[in-house]
This record gives C-alpha cells, sequence and structure tokens, in this order.
C-alpha cells in the first residue's frame, strides 16, 4: 500500500502525510446575521459641526469630536466634545512625548492664511475650514487605530473629557 509510505522530496528527505489532526481546518459559513451583525470591535471618530467664534484677534474655529466605541479600553462608549486646533496639537504632542508610537503629522498651521490684509476670510473660508476638518478626523482616527495609542490617557482624555486638563499625569489606562 503507497498511501502509508513517506514521500521522497527532491531534497532527499522524507514528507510524512498529513494525519487528522494536522489537517486544515474548514471554514466556518458566514451566516446572514454574522455579516450583518455588529463588528466584534469598533472605534468610530467623527470630526464635524465646525463653528467659528468670536472677532478679530480672538476669532477661532472648533469642532465636534465624536466618539463611538465597543472597545473594553474605552470606558465611556459614547461621547462628544468640542476641541480647536491647538487641541489636537496638544494631543500630538503628548503622544509624542509619552507613548512609543509614531504619530502621524497633523495638517499644516496655514500661516499664510493668517496674514492681515487678505480679501478674503483666510482661516475661516468654508472651503479651508472643511479641508482642515477633513484632515483632523484623519490624523485623529489614525492615531485612535492604533492599539498603543488606546491606552494613553491623553486620547482618553482628549475624545471624552469636556475640558482637557493639561495638567494631567501622563501614563497608560488601566482596565480595572
Amino acid at each position: 500500500d503507497l498511501s502509508n509510505r513517506p514521500l521522497e522530496m527532491a531534497s532527499g528527505e522524507e514528507e510524512v502525510p498529513k494525519s487528522a489532526e494536522t489537517k486544515r481546518l474548514a471554514p466556518k459559513r458566514q451566516t446572514l446575521d454574522d455579516a450583518y451583525a455588529a463588528p466584534a470591535n469598533f472605534l468610530e471618530i467623527d470630526v464635524s459641526n465646525a463653528e467659528t467664534h468670536g472677532f478679530g484677534r480672538n476669532r477661532y474655529t472648533d469642532y465636534e469630536v465624536r466618539m463611538r466605541t465597543n472597545i473594553p479600553i474605552f470606558k465611556i462608549k459614547d461621547s462628544t466634545v468640542r476641541r480647536r486646533y491647538s487641541d489636537f496639537e496638544w494631543l500630538k504632542r503628548e503622544l509624542e512625548r509619552d507613548s512609543k508610537i509614531l504619530v502621524p503629522p497633523l495638517p499644516g498651521k496655514a500661516i499664510s492664511r493668517q496674514l492681515p490684509f487678505r480679501k478674503d476670510d483666510g482661516i475661516f473660508e468654508d472651503e479651508f475650514v472643511e479641508q482642515r476638518r477633513e484632515s483632523l478626523e484623519q490624523f485623529v482616527n489614525k492615531i485612535a487605530g492604533h492599539p498603543l495609542a488606546q491606552n494613553e490617557k491623553c486620547l482618553h482624555m482628549f475624545l471624552v473629557e469636556p475640558l482637557i486638563d493639561k495638567n494631567y499625569v501622563p501614563g497608560k489606562v488601566r482596565t480595572t
């Protein structure tokens, strides 16, 4: 009977036939319930509803940052806060200082749009505000999608606390 004999390979070694223990498992067929059920783990962050406040040199734009998740490390599963560009800068600095991750770049400060005597609204132009909103959303989603960043207190504070405590003690979030 040839089926029980080891096969000889070109290198002269013998190939052992696969037994029941080493056979590949048959894939589980996906049901409609599985296909349309909530994902096992998800983290959604939307940056939206830009609003410009103030007048003259005290003018600024902030954005609504909404987070929804079922990831266990996040104690709050659904939150909405408002953040300015400077808050995104703070988050980037904190992560660069305290974490081991490579932090992506923020969209630029747009210095030329802040020069006086412009014939438009500069950084408050609707088109610019929308471009910046999209870039900030990409930035925060890249960061929040990183498993190591998800443990950082600064990210949790940025996503869920109405006010950022810039005197917080950096560190990791604990699940206990």
